[in-house]
């Protein structure tokens, strides 16, 4: 082993600290989407919609949606990494415990500042854990398994997801609005910012994780 050499371990309690880190974060970014109360990302507004119906928490909401998903995995064959099995869980507990210490946010500054950063926060955790290498959320692998089984691409499929989660979750009295709007439009660009700020060169894939999913960036982001 050379002196620059990284030993495995080391490399792999690196991606742990970074898949974790980052499905915090992505729980945080969510629950802050909520506390600005200007509207939310898609899956956002159909666990509101649900909590909002069932007095459930939304973070709970969220594990259980994730692990109803994760069952549609089995008929279209897709097999879950570590990733994909903590997604369902760190994300929501981490929703449900920021919402439980952060305040509301009272006045449009406040709630505008509180949307931006949830936004941007939720790109920076979708470089943090897409390359942590250890498989798709169970959202973005129902889509993927939903173009490998029908042939339609990954766009079509993950629109007709998303619009179908925003409709029955607006219908339950989900949150649409100006954050929802900026959500759609910023995610992609900042996920594609923080996966080239987070791949290191000398990783395996690293450089696969930028150049072939960097322009849909968002299609593994949960």
């Amino acid at each position: 082993m050379s002196a620059t050499a990284v030993p495995h371990h080391a490399s792999l309690v690196h991606r742990l600290v970074r898949l974790y880190a980052g499905l915090v974060l992505y729980g945080v970014s969510s629950a802050l989407l909520v506390v600005a109360g200007l509207g939310l990302e898609p899956w956002g507004v159909l666990h509101q919609g649900i909590s909002e119906l069932t007095g459930v928490a939304i973070g709970t909401v969220s594990i259980g949606i994730g692990a109803l998903v994760l069952l549609l995995w089995i008929p279209l064959r897709q097999r879950p990494g570590l990733g994909t099995v903590s997604n369902v869980f760190v994300v929501g507990l981490a929703i449900d415990t920021t919402l439980a210490w952060v305040p509301e946010a009272h006045g449009w500054p406040a709630r505008t500042a509180v949307m931006a950063l949830g936004v941007v926060l939720n790109g920076a955790a979708t470089g943090l854990y897409i390359t942590a290498r250890f498989g798709p959320g169970p959202r973005d692998g129902l889509m993927t398994g939903l173009h490998r089984v029908t042939g339609r691409s990954v766009r079509l499929a993950r629109t007709a997801i998303e619009v179908a989660v925003v409709a029955a979750g607006f219908a339950l009295g989900g949150s649409l609005g100006i954050g929802t709007v900026v959500y759609a439009l910023a995610i992609g660009p900042l996920a594609q910012l923080f996966l080239r700020l987070f791949a290191s060169p000398a990783s395996p894939g690293a450089t696969g994780v930028v150049a072939g999913r960097s322009s849909g960036a968002a299609i593994l982001r949960r």
